[in-house]
């Protein structure tokens, strides 16, 4: 197969779809792999890196975008991008479709094969895409936060762990989840005082385990989420539903009710954010004030720390890309059902249940081919 890898072009999104090694793999194997001159500097590797590992170096996306009969990204296909898409061809990347029907119309009348990374599954329930970058961002989240806190961005000029005779913040995590607790790893190791809210008993035990009464753990209904939300220092949203769009569980007017100078990081941000008051925002510039409560909505956190995040994500990645490669798209969704849940749009139609239900849509019917 040919893999085509371009540059990403979302703002100061540095991250590539592969590294030089997952090149060499593909390479190995007998494939063919064209890289987009430039699409590594953000990792600092070469075009000679990628040329020494097998892959044939072009100058533009529209050579890579035409040739490539799958192409590997990590975000999103932009306007542009979906424009140059054809049926037939394999788009493998983050998609987040459920928070964003223009695109998802725009694969619609592509006719492309899109598989989103965030929906594939593991036999345990989990998602092994979307967790290292869940990783990544849940960890970025504290830095973020604490950078937020300070009085040159607006917030209320507070040290997340304090100083002996001075309180440290209160950071208080929506969602204890893969996000939530790095987020909450990093936070204690900051000496912040953290509190995490989840909806599952179960999982609240095995996060009493894992920090050992490090954290304080609380059942998340209305109540109690106000109540922690209003006495914040720093609020992190790390809530997911797979698939869907994130619910807002942070409304306007208990934003309004925080302490002045508190903030809100909204790791959600990709799937709609889970606070009524947050919009994307990028890297460039990221962050912006409501009611005196700063707001840090970075669609694209991983991208901070591009080298870190794209070889994590690679990790995670190229057992799904080797297996599409070497089998064909429709052959490998036949023999590996967690991956047939990342089909997302096929053939014009929406495949994937959390989409359509998200976008008032109808679902597709699958071909019979994707039986198990």
């Amino acid at each position: 197969m040919r893999i085509g890898v371009p540059s990403e072009i979302k703002a100061n999104e540095d991250r590539v779809g592969l590294t030089p090694a997952c090149v060499a793999e593909l390479c190995n194997r007998g494939h063919e792999v064209l890289v987009q001159s430039g699409a590594g500097f953000g990792i600092q590797c070469s075009d000679d890196d990628y040329g020494g590992a097998g892959a044939t170096i072009v100058a533009t996306a529209e050579e890579v975008f035409e040739r490539g009969e799958m192409l590997v990204k990590v975000k999103e296909p932009l306007a542009s991008e979906c424009s140059r898409l054809r049926r037939g061809q394999v788009l493998f990347t983050y998609l987040h479709l459920a928070a964003n029907r223009s695109l998802t119309e725009d694969l619609m009348r592509s006719g492309v094969s899109a598989v989103a990374y965030e929906t594939v599954t593991a036999d345990d329930f989990s998602l092994p895409l979307l967790t290292p970058m869940s990783e990544v961002a849940g960890r970025l989240s504290v830095q973020a936060g604490a950078s937020a806190l300070q009085r040159e961005s607006g917030g209320a000029g507070i040290l997340l762990g304090g100083v002996p005779g001075v309180a440290p913040a209160r950071v208080v995590i929506i969602g204890g989840g893969v996000v939530g607790t790095n987020a909450a790893q990093i936070a204690l190791g900051m000496r912040a005082d953290v509190t995490i809210l989840d909806k599952s008993l179960e999982r609240l035990r095995q996060l009493d385990a894992i920090f050992s009464g490090r954290a304080k753990l609380l059942f998340a209904n209305s109540e109690t989420l106000a109540a922690q939300v209003a006495d914040a220092d720093l609020v992190i949203g790390a809530v997911l539903v797979p698939g869907a769009r994130a619910p807002k569980l942070v409304s306007g007017a208990l934003v309004k009710e925080m302490k002045p100078g508190a903030a809100l990081v909204d790791v959600a941000i990709d799937q709609g954010g889970c606070f009524a008051t947050s919009h994307p925002t990028t890297h460039a510039h990221p962050t912006f004030v409501i009611d005196e409560i700063v707001h840090y909505c970075v669609a694209n956190m991983p991208g901070a720390v591009p080298k870190t995040a794209t070889y994590a994500l690679n990790n995670a990645t190229l057992p799904y890309v080797l297996k599409i490669a070497d089998q064909g798209l429709e052959a490998a969704l036949s023999q590996d059902p967690h991956l047939r849940h990342g089909l997302n749009v096929y053939q014009g139609g929406i495949t994937q249940p959390q989409v359509a239900a998200a976008l008032g849509a109808e679902l597709a019917a699958v071909d019979l081919k994707f039986a198990a």
